[in-house]
């Protein structure tokens, strides 16, 4: 028997080979006004009614950098924003074309970020046509996304993410749903992932919403949502937001959704979650940097040029330098070095050292390192409760799918190992009839 389609038993960290930016072509600039948004502020860093755009210098510059400074034979473009198609298709025309100098020698691929309520026919033919790998954003059925999920007028924005979700899928596009949990998409699990799988979507991945507010808001940015917390130990006060998680129901929601999952849908649906969780245990670094042992090599470009450490780190004490004026491996450096890297390990709490999910966890994000531990030292994770529950719950269904894969056997098989040794023998007996 052969596997299924799975990133699971392979090697898919990128980042510590090499170097990944997400690129903020239109800035903060969308067409949505999502309540629990961290980057719709951010227009006060470039001033208030400033057209977001970057430029084609700003372009042809990153396109030529990014390629030439990254040391691996793939180079991954991820377009994000705000709403990137409000850029409109011919940007993306124009994307290519300054790619398409430099792949006789590198393997070049974008991915595009997108609520989808602009999506059209025309948009989707040319994102299958150009391989796009495609994220929208889905938070559930429509009473989950739409507490949340509002344009500027106030109305849901769920009928226009669904329809979005329908053309990707009428044109092949290849897609993948990102459903952010906030503290009222968490009391519904069971809704939200039975939903989407009844959508036909078989990649997901579950995001929880974590943010502050500053006490007072910034005077010195207007920022009112606070930044990462602690990279150099300091503890930077605020509220938790009302639409932010609750950590006990981050990992019940988790816990939730995998034995749902791991009864019925291992191999033909995709949590991204759940993938990045088993790649640990086998013994990969993870592939996402919230779990990685270090970070520092994932950079953000907003449309002026700036790069800035990290997607939560687009504040100016946090800022690079220029994609006009340095390379990007540079840049990685300047990251790495300050405060990132390493640091992300060394500055754990005991507490992190000595749990026995640390493999797994790796203590979380530095941004939201703001709890204290139980011995009152600061540092730990705003999640830390929900990740413990979650990493500690799925272990015995992690042994099982490692004996599998070490056997070469597909991991479903795991699903007829939850039903016990009785539906097991007995199907085991009916193969050996045949």
């Amino acid at each position: 028997m052969v596997p299924e389609k799975t990133a699971v038993g392979k090697n898919t960290d990128r980042s510590a080979q090499g170097i990944h930016v997400m690129v903020k072509p239109i800035g903060p600039v969308c067409n949505l006004n999502c309540e629990y948004c961290f980057y719709l502020e951010k227009q006060c860093l470039f001033g208030a009614g400033k057209q977001c755009r970057m430029s084609d210098e700003v372009l042809s510059t990153f396109i030529t950098n990014y390629i030439t400074s990254q040391p691996t034979p793939i180079v991954e473009f991820v377009w994000q924003g705000g709403e990137p198609t409000l850029l409109g298709i011919d940007f993306f025309r124009r994307v290519l074309e300054l790619q398409r100098p430099f792949v006789s020698f590198k393997n070049i691929s974008n991915s595009l970020q997108t609520n989808g309520t602009l999506l059209t026919n025309e948009w989707c033919s040319f994102l299958r046509k150009n391989r796009f790998m495609v994220g929208i954003s889905l938070d559930g059925p429509e009473e989950v996304h739409d507490t949340y999920r509002r344009d500027r007028a106030g109305k849901g924005s769920f009928a226009r993410a669904m329809r979005g979700l329908r053309l990707l899928q009428k044109h092949h596009v290849e897609y993948n749903v990102l459903a952010c949990v906030a503290q009222r998409t968490a009391q519904q699990p069971l809704d939200v992932y039975r939903f989407l799988r009844e959508q036909g979507v078989e990649f997901m991945q579950f995001v929880p919403v974590v943010e502050r507010r500053t006490v007072p808001c910034s005077i010195a940015h207007g920022l009112c949502l606070a930044g990462p917390a602690v990279l150099d130990r300091k503890e930077t006060h605020g509220e938790i937001t009302p639409w932010s998680v609750i950590p006990s129901e981050y990992g019940a929601f988790l816990v939730t959704v995998y034995e749902e999952w791991v009864r019925h849908d291992v191999g033909t649906v995709f949590v991204m979650n759940f993938e990045w969780a088993l790649n640990t245990w086998i013994g990969n670094p993870s592939p996402v940097c919230v779990h990685a042992q270090q970070c520092g090599r994932a950079l953000v470009l907003e449309h002026n040029g700036d790069v800035y450490a990290c997607d939560h780190c687009v504040y100016p004490e946090f800022r690079l330098g220029n994609v006009r004026t340095d390379s990007l491996l540079t840049l990685t450096e300047r990251s790495l070095q300050s405060g990132f890297g390493s640091n992300k390990d060394a500055s754990l709490p005991q507490q992190c050292k000595e749990c026995e999910v640390l493999v797994s966890c790796r203590g979380g994000c530095p941004k939201h390192r703001f709890a204290e531990s139980c011995s009152g030292e600061p540092g730990l994770h705003y999640l830390c409760e929900g990740y413990r529950k979650f990493f500690l719950h799925i272990r015995k269904y992690q042994r099982a799918m490692t004996t599998l894969l070490e056997n070469n056997l597909p991991i479903s098989l795991v699903m007829e190992a939850v039903k016990g040794p009785l539906v097991i023998k007995r199907q085991a007996s009916q193969r050996n009839s045949i």
